[in-house]
């Protein structure tokens, strides 16, 4: 990407966001419709940047401050409240959305390797989409907020198990009891921190000039990516865990602040690299799959999360907030289809057929979930309507 097709990039993201924000829509479909036009798949008439390695790391920059915005908002006493959803939350979303992605699955595929894959990919809701989301419609304060974090969190941790199953072709016991411990590992860790060296974290970073003090709380943020990842584990998981850590200091106000603009600026790069993988010429090829998929995925997580949701001592509108939460997928995806794209257990024509598969499912399920997390109090209020003095005797 040239410093020209960058500038015209953002440009365009701008102008898209700004005609979305006066329909009263959130940005993230517009940014990835600027992905499509502006990519190397059909339509080709506006085709001018190619997914290179730059796009590639501003995106995973993206998902950073994304994930690292949610951890600010989550403190550890917040995170031990959502103990029991990630449990009852987390066992419940997985016992039916990967159950009904596995239908799905076996139904394009048989009783085949694609088959897991795609009920894995039907099954990952997408982080970046969902917290950006619960950003633009004012969500992170309520109190359902604890419920989606929770199963995201539970849901990144299955995701590490299914990582390298998808990489490899299935991958030994040990090694995926391996990348789990690992996991809890870190995320205990990162817990403890927050916990006990809040205070000397506090001094330190109040005592920084405010340049060094930038400086020092990027390098902290990208340091914990980094840390994750080596681990074998998702960036996401190293950069949520950052901001739980931060989430207890005094400065954390001022650290949103002046980081405001970079989330926004990079979450837009990100939705706009996710959107150059889409592919509509591929709908002919998987059309029955898309739709077979986004009708179980809607009904799954909603479904699901109102289950889960009333487990956790939720009412219903909460619930079905959180649910519609989670109907957008994203970011795993589409990492999930790149990894059976290069995994030789998986014969060529399923392969693309995934490939295509993940492209066009993110751009539906990112614009029904969004759409839906805007409307959902106001479909909750009309869906679960306060029993009148009648009804209640």
């Amino acid at each position: 990407m040239t410093l020209a097709e960058l500038a015209l990039t953002l440009t365009l993201l701008g102008g898209l966001g700004l005609v979305a924000s006066r329909f009263g829509l959130s940005a993230i479909p517009a940014y990835l419709l600027a992905g499509l036009l502006l990519g190397p798949n059909d339509p080709k008439q506006l085709s001018l940047i190619e997914p290179s390695e730059v796009t590639e790391f501003v995106a995973v920059l993206g998902i950073v401050f994304l994930l690292f915005f949610l951890g600010l908002e989550f403190t550890v006493d917040r995170l031990t409240r959502s103990q029991r959803h990630a449990v009852f939350g987390g066992a419940i979303d997985f016992a039916v959305n990967a159950g009904l992605g596995l239908l799905i699955g076996v139904a394009a595929f048989g009783f085949d390797f694609a088959a897991l894959i795609l009920a894995a990919a039907i099954y990952v809701s997408s982080s970046a989409i969902s917290v950006k989301g619960l950003i633009d419609f004012r969500r992170l304060a309520d109190d359902e907020t604890d419920l989606v974090l929770a199963i995201l969190v539970a849901e990144d941790l299955v995701l590490a198990f299914v990582l390298g199953f998808a990489s490899g072709g299935g991958g030994e016991l040990s090694e995926t009891l391996t990348v789990v411990a690992k996991a809890v590992g870190f995320v205990a860790a990162a817990l403890a921190a927050s916990k006990w060296l809040s205070g000397a974290i506090d001094r330190v970073l109040d005592w920084l000039p405010r340049e060094f003090f930038l400086l020092t709380v990027v390098g902290f943020v990208v340091g914990m990516s980094a840390i994750a990842q080596e681990l074998g584990l998702s960036e996401a998981i190293g950069a949520l865990m950052a901001g739980v850590v931060l989430s207890e200091t005094s400065v954390r106000g001022e650290i949103e602040e002046r980081f405001f603009s970079f989330r926004d600026v990079f979450a837009a790069l990100f939705f706009f690299v996710f959107g150059l993988s889409i592919d509509v010429a591929a709908i002919n090829d998987v059309g029955w799959i898309l739709t077979g998929a986004v009708a179980v995925t809607i009904a799954g997580k909603v479904g699901s999360t109102l289950w889960a949701g009333r487990v956790g001592g939720f009412t219903r509108r909460q619930s079905f907030n959180a649910g519609v939460a989670l109907v957008a997928h994203g970011e795993f995806t589409v990492i999930l289809a790149q990894l059976a794209a290069e995994n030789p257990a998986i014969p060529d024509p399923q392969q693309s057929q995934l490939v295509a598969f993940a492209g066009l499912y993110v751009l539906v399920t990112a614009t029904i979930g969004v759409f839906l997390m805007k409307e959902s109090k106001v479909l909750g209020r009309r869906l679960f309507p306060t029993p009148t003095l009648v009804e209640r005797s």
